[in-house]
């Protein structure tokens, strides 16, 4: 009797399910590093920290790491570079595109606020392909998150783009997909004077706002998790954080619309000097900014969000809240952590 061939997802040889523990436990060790920055006003050094513990991680881990979103462009902080190489590199060892934000709410961590996160995302580059993530090069987008409910009826209405269409008619859109009033639907944005139109637009429609001070990605998958009473995401916010958001809402079911946003016209014009003319108005999902089937997504919390709860520090004892997800099954972990910090070894590199 021939048994029938499993297919890929059930293999025993499915990396992704192998190497993505060691992709949470590198969140959860700059979450462990970066509690102890929080409220001190030093924001370059909690996401100096964060780094440190990240690639302490992958320095053990046998992969090729290629960097493909990272930070330290936008606000010249210390960070983990965009073409920086993660892992060991060793021949033959799996590649993986890597997106990450050490800290996502930097400016949190430094006032001692909630709704900060140690974010990573990665995609499994298949053999000869160039690459599986997207990097936008402008350092803002404009960006529209929703829930698999809105992805499903946008997408029987043709897929119009919403960042082209008033918000009061995006609105009755989204309201119309979840079977609510518009008055009921639940909008968060960050708070920005850039975003005034958006806050005026919202709430001449009657539909509830919700306003964060930091951490786009936590609120651009809220429309995507269960519970958190979040209908729709609309900001303006960082380029490398979409791409984040693209990996997860992949796992999740959800979507985007992202396209690029200048806040001046040379930054307009660096961007179309590197060759990037052609994508200057075009409008990305999340299947173009992480392509292909392999998507790993984790989170973990530092200070408290809707997403995640924060680090807890009692005496030697730290408590971790974090998120795995896979798009590949779907599957999407709870994981509950309680480190003994007198006998955990968080490996660090010192640069």
């Amino acid at each position: 009797m021939t048994l029938p061939q499993l297919p890929p997802l059930c293999s025993s040889f499915d990396l992704e399910r192998v190497l993505e523990f060691e992709f949470v436990r590198a969140t959860e060790n700059a979450a462990l590093k970066a509690i102890s920055w929080l409220g001190r006003g030093e924001k370059e050094l909690a996401d100096g920290a964060a780094c440190a513990a990240i690639r302490g991680v992958f320095d053990m881990l046998d992969i090729r790491g290629e960097v493909v979103i990272g930070e330290g462009i936008k606000d010249n902080a210390p960070g983990i570079f965009i073409g920086e190489h993660l892992g060991t590199w060793k021949d033959g060892a799996p590649h993986f595109n890597i997106a990450l934000d050490p800290i996502d709410g930097t400016t949190n961590i430094a006032k001692g606020l909630p709704n900060a996160v140690s974010v990573i995302a990665a995609a499994q580059v298949p053999d000869g392909a160039p690459s599986t993530m997207m990097n936008i090069p402008s350092f803002y987008s404009h960006k529209i998150a929703y829930g698999p409910l809105v992805k499903h009826a946008l997408k029987n209405i043709g897929n119009p783009c919403l960042l082209d269409l008033p918000l009061r008619e995006v609105l009755g859109i989204v309201a119309a997909a979840l079977d609510k009033n518009v008055r009921d639907i639940v909008v968060v944005t960050m708070d920005r004077p850039r975003h005034a139109d958006i806050v005026k637009q919202v709430r001449g429609a009657g539909s509830a706002l919700r306003m964060i001070t930091d951490g786009d990605i936590t609120a651009a998958l809220a429309p995507s998790w269960p519970g958190t009473g979040v209908d729709l995401y609309v900001g303006i916010g960082g380029s490398p954080e979409g791409v984040l958001t693209a990996a997860a809402l992949k796992c999740l079911g959800g979507d985007m619309q992202l396209r690029m946003w200048f806040h001046n016209d040379e930054h307009r014009a660096e961007v179309a000097a590197i060759g990037a003319i052609g994508d200057l108005q075009r409008v990305f999902q999340a299947d173009d900014l992480v392509m292909g089937e392999s998507a790993l997504f984790c989170a973990t919390g530092i200070s408290d969000s809707p997403l995640l709860p924060g680090v807890k520090i009692t005496g030697h004892r730290a408590e971790t809240h974090s998120l795995l997800m896979r798009a590949r099954s779907g599957t999407v972990r709870h994981i509950q952590a309680v480190h003994q910090l007198d006998r955990k070894l968080v490996p660090l590199r010192r640069e």
